[in-house]
């Protein structure tokens, strides 16, 4: 995919009056999404159909099953989003689908979809990268923001922290070297019985606990490094329990949840805070489904106020995976005039730059 040059987009931008109509598809995961998005703003569907149920009998996401619920449910969701919308293909003016990073399964439902809905319809076709999408997805909520913005990724896949210096330009400051925190969480929640998906069920547990219970570790790794590690914390987690049970001791999962989800938060706020003292930058997104954490906004709002710094995210239907993210980052690679080629294929390893 080629780059969009804030230039481009400015130039389009100011003399458009065409009405532009946006198809996103979303299927990186195990939920399969589409929205209907008009002039990157103009929300007028989205919906979502999740696979959540199917895979907490397994307690993780089943991937050869995720992609044939998707391959049952992609077109009547698609179609839903259409007459929710009231529009017809021959309305759109481009079908956005994510084709990477996620499972490669997955993603070849969408982007198959995608291609053939626009190739029928004879209008563009738009590849979008899932974390981008996940960044963009603050865009549909905030229409006032201004580049440079810091962007703070959390998710079951991915901890990033990004420059965003104008549409399409990006430069990675840091990343999981190990587990994402969406994973760490999702696992630690496993261990502990509490089920698929993790991160949700540690913050209604940790509500009753004790963040100041247990002492786990917070990675930082080299005094000026902004990449992440969650392996370490995760496994000392495992470490207490088993401890614990070869004493005999029963620990109070509730003050386990609250420390370690403390501990995460903790690591990726003073993160973010080097970020923020390493490029100036007055904005701060955070975005993917653990920015729907409610300690994670908590703690980020009170830390950036006290810096000047503007804190933003999407609502929490809007962090995790959803078609409406893909149609607002497709919006701006349209007017960009950025199309895909109908060779376009999934990229399960996809990076954002």
């Amino acid at each position: 995919m080629g780059g969009i040059g804030i230039g481009s987009v400015c130039d389009v931008t100011g003399s458009q009056k065409k009405r532009v109509v946006i198809l996103g598809i979303e299927t990186s995961c195990d939920e399969t999404s589409a929205a209907v998005l008009v002039n990157g703003t103009d929300l007028q569907s989205h919906i979502i159909s999740s696979q959540i149920v199917t895979h907490q009998r397994y307690g993780g996401v089943v991937p050869e099953i995720a992609s044939r619920e998707h391959s049952l449910h992609l077109q009547m969701v698609v179609q839903q989003a259409l007459d929710d919308a009231r529009l017809g293909f021959s309305d759109l003016s481009a079908i956005a689908v994510t084709y990477g990073p996620g499972l490669v399964g997955s993603l070849l439902v969408g982007v198959s979809g995608a291609k053939a809905m626009a190739y029928a319809a004879g209008i563009p076709l738009l590849g979008i990268n899932h974390l981008e999408g996940h960044i963009y997805a603050n865009f549909l909520h905030h229409q006032d923001l201004k580049f440079p913005l810091l962007a703070l990724l959390v998710s079951g896949g991915h901890t990033h922290l990004i420059l965003f210096e104008a549409h399409g330009r990006y430069q990675v400051l840091g990343h999981t070297r190990d587990d994402a925190a969406g994973e760490a969480l999702d696992k630690v929640a496993r261990t502990l019985g509490l089920g698929y998906p993790g991160g949700p069920q540690i913050q209604r547990v940790a509500q009753e606990g004790d963040a100041s219970a247990f002492k786990f570790p917070r990675a930082m790794l080299e005094s000026d490094s902004l990449d992440f590690s969650f392996s370490g914390m995760k496994s000392a987690v495992l470490n207490t329990l088993n401890s614990a049970r070869m004493r005999g001791e029963t620990l109070s999962v509730s003050d386990i949840a609250a420390s370690f989800q403390q501990a995460v938060v903790d690591v990726l706020v003073q993160k973010t805070l080097r970020a923020i003292e390493r490029t100036g930058v007055k904005t701060l997104l955070l975005a993917g489904g653990v920015a729907a954490n409610s300690l994670l906004r908590e703690t980020l709002e009170k830390t950036m106020f006290e810096r000047s710094v503007r804190l933003v995210y999407p609502p929490p239907i809007f962090c995790t995976d959803n078609g409406a993210m893909i149609a607002t980052a497709g919006y701006y690679h349209f007017l960009a005039a950025d199309f895909a080629a109908w060779t376009l294929n999934a990229v399960p390893g996809l990076g954002l730059v």
